[in-house]
Parts: structure tokens; sequence; C-alpha cells
């Protein structure tokens, strides 16, 4: 049995900012653009460690605006 492994794509554009997605995250994967913003003006999220992933989808249930969408796959041993 392979393990499950997660991805992350985040529509930097809608994205607020508001950083509730990386306060849900159990494994510090999203973090806030360090000096970026988006053609609205808002600081964006970005995958800071995305290797960490387990495609828990924590963060695009709790993200407001629809900003994440979390891919699973499997690893093979």
């Amino acid at each position: 049995m392979g393990k499950i492994k997660g991805a992350i794509v985040v529509n930097t554009d809608r994205c607020k900012g508001c950083q509730l997605c990386i306060v849900a995250c159990p494994k510090n994967v999203i973090a806030l653009a360090d000096k970026k913003v988006n053609a609205h003006g808002y600081p964006y999220v970005e995958p800071a460690n995305p290797d960490e992933c387990i495609g828990c989808a924590s963060c695009a249930i709790v993200c407001p605006d629809g900003c994440i969408t979390v891919y699973k796959k499997r690893m093979e041993d």
C-alpha cells in the first residue's frame, strides 16, 4: 500500500492573505509570500514546504474565497 501525498495549488489572484489556511495546515506547508502582492494589492499565500503536504485539504476547507485546490497522489514504496 502506497503512502498518500498531497499537492496544493493556490489561485494567487483570488487570495486576500487572510492566513486561515496557514493556521489550519497541520504540516506548515503554506506561508504568506514574502513582500509579494497580487493584482488586487493583497499579499497572498504560497506553498512554502510542498513536500510536507499530506493531502488533508484542511487549507482548502477553511479558505473563504475558495483559492486553494488540493490534489492527492499515491506514492509507491
